[in-house]
């Protein structure tokens, strides 16, 4: 959401906080500006304790992660990945290979183990 955006929506809010504190019935103002009655009192409550500033969008994204996996144990995961990743590429190279010694074409064009 760009700065205007943010700034439009802040007074928005404020204009249906206004309203309501004119002396206007809650549930009314919150019908006529189509929201819910518990987002006019959760910005009631951001407005009282953070002021105007609290009227913004908070960030939906957490702001710690508790059970978070330690950086220890991502950087062997990742260096796991990459060298497993070369082992595989090997390992079908040696099997393909030895398929390819292992069987042999008849002159039918039909393949047979020897």
């Amino acid at each position: 959401m760009t700065k205007g955006e943010q700034a439009r929506l802040m007074a928005w809010r404020l204009r249906v906080l206004q309203e309501a504190a004119a002396g206007q019935n809650v549930a009314r103002v919150c019908r006529r500006f189509g929201i819910s009655r518990k987002s006019f009192y959760k910005w009631k409550g951001r407005q009282a304790e953070f002021g105007d500033a609290g009227l913004c969008d908070r960030p939906r994204t957490p702001q710690r992660f508790p059970r978070a996996t330690s950086t220890e144990i991502v950087s062997k995961i990742l260096y796991l990945r990459q060298h497993t990743h070369r082992l595989r590429f090997i390992h079908a190279m040696v099997l393909t290979d030895i398929q390819l010694r292992t069987t042999s074409t008849n002159r039918s064009g039909s393949s047979k183990e020897t």
